[in-house]
């Protein structure tokens, strides 16, 4: 493999690496704004009640359920 085709390799690589790192920092941040608008519902003290950290807790366990679902349904469909 000549030294182009290498640098084409890492870059690709590269930006295929990244595209997951702004996948990822998207869904975290849509799971933050769709749990926390579900699950707190008055002004956060200092820490959550037992009912928020169980409720953040299902509601981010049910988003990734849900995300590996959808991404296994795009994978199939490939």
């Amino acid at each position: 493999m000549d030294n182009s085709a290498l640098n084409s390799a890492q870059m690709q690589q590269f930006l295929n690496q990244e595209k997951e790192k702004a996948m990822l920092n998207e869904m975290v941040a849509k799971l933050t704004n769709v749990c926390w608008d579900k699950c707190i519902t008055s002004t956060p003290g200092s820490k959550f009640s037992s009912s928020e950290s169980a409720c953040l807790a299902n509601c981010a366990q049910r988003y990734l359920d849900m995300s590996v679902i959808i991404m296994k349904r795009f994978q199939s469909m490939q």
